[in-house]
């Protein structure tokens, strides 16, 4: 294995070393392989994992980021492909948050046996309001929110990190989030930001052919519930669980209930092979 690719992802390997299936761990916007931690004791002892940073997040190689290399999500798909190649993994399953569906998506349509199942955590395959299509923003408020960022980008996480979280009971989880933001490079943020902000991605969902559980909140302000319908309805073998939690982080609000929905659907993919 290639020792840069550990350094440029922070790459961790945990868990059943000599477990004949793996789980890969694939954090969205803002966060890092941390945010992880509530979930990942429950599958140690079945399984491998993987966890690693985006770059331009986390602990990642910083430096590695350029706006001209990671034009889109498609570099990052790379990315996650070279990760799942360079490990030589066989029988994974992907864990996403966010972004990460996306990227993952992609990653499937350009190795189509790259992952045996994928588990989307408030995926969004597009996020500016659309017709027919409620994304949950409009192109002005993206406008303002890039320009916030760039005003002032340490007072803009300190008022994003407890929007998206929603856990007014628990600022622990708040600051962990703002503390992940923080570690960006302002310059970095945006520009991943604006990317995803402005990306459509719906036609490449909708070519999903492998088993995709979506999980979803109700209330969440980075990516409403219709979104979660649509992708259960452009997605022909989907399953769509309702979080009983607010917020865009229910794996590190609620991990109690994603460990449920995570076991019981790769419970499922066993029986059925």
């Amino acid at each position: 294995m290639k020792l840069d690719i550990f350094k440029k992802h922070n790459l961790h390997i945990i868990g059943n070393l000599n477990a004949t299936e793996t789980l890969v761990f694939a954090h969205g916007y803002g966060s890092e392989q941390s945010a992880w931690k509530f979930i990942t004791p429950e599958f140690e002892k079945r399984y491998r994992l993987v966890l690693f940073d985006m770059v331009g997040c986390g602990n990642s190689n910083l430096a590695a980021f350029t706006s001209e290399h990671y034009g889109s999500l498609h570099k990052y798909a790379d990315d996650l492909i070279e990760i799942c190649d360079e490990m030589k993994l066989q029988q994974t399953h992907l864990i996403a948050h966010s972004v990460s569906s996306i990227i993952g998506t992609l990653a499937v349509l350009k190795r189509p046996n790259l992952f045996l199942t994928c588990v989307f955590i408030g995926a969004s395959p597009r996020y500016l309001d659309d017709e027919g299509y409620i994304g949950g923003f409009t192109k002005q408020q993206v406008i303002s929110l890039l320009l916030e960022m760039a005003e002032n980008y340490t007072d803009w996480l300190d008022g994003f990190a407890p929007v998206v979280i929603q856990a007014p009971n628990n600022p622990e989880l708040v600051n962990e989030f703002a503390t992940s933001l923080a570690k960006m490079r302002p310059g970095t943020s945006i520009e991943i930001a604006r990317k995803i902000f402005f990306c459509d991605h719906r036609l490449d969902v909708a070519q999903l052919k492998l088993p995709v559980l979506l999980l979803h909140s109700r209330e969440d302000v980075v990516v409403p519930y219709q979104v979660g319908e649509y992708l259960h309805q452009v997605i022909p073998n989907s399953r769509l669980h309702w979080i009983s939690t607010p917020g865009h982080f229910p794996h590190m609000t609620n991990p109690g209930e994603i460990i449920k929905a995570i076991t019981q659907h790769l419970s499922g993919i066993c029986q059925k092979r």
